[in-house]
């Protein structure tokens, strides 16, 4: 489940804009995003790339979000 939601980018972020240029967003096929979750799941608990992961979903939906 946590896999689904990291790599999804369905993380709590603060509704706060950010003003300036907002960066695209790279979106995933399905295909890769399966992949990407196999790989995840395959990581030695505790692994500091899970975590960074949920860094990374947390700015993929503030600039989802700041050219609102």
């Amino acid at each position: 489940m946590i896999v689904t939601s990291l790599l999804s980018a369905c993380a709590t972020v603060s509704s706060e804009r950010v003003a300036g240029v907002c960066p695209p967003v790279v979106e995933y096929d399905a295909g890769f995003l399966a992949k990407a979750a196999e790989e995840v799941q395959a990581l030695s608990e505790g692994s500091v790339v899970v975590e960074m992961l949920s860094d990374y979903a947390v700015m993929r939906e503030q600039a989802r979000g700041c050219g609102l």
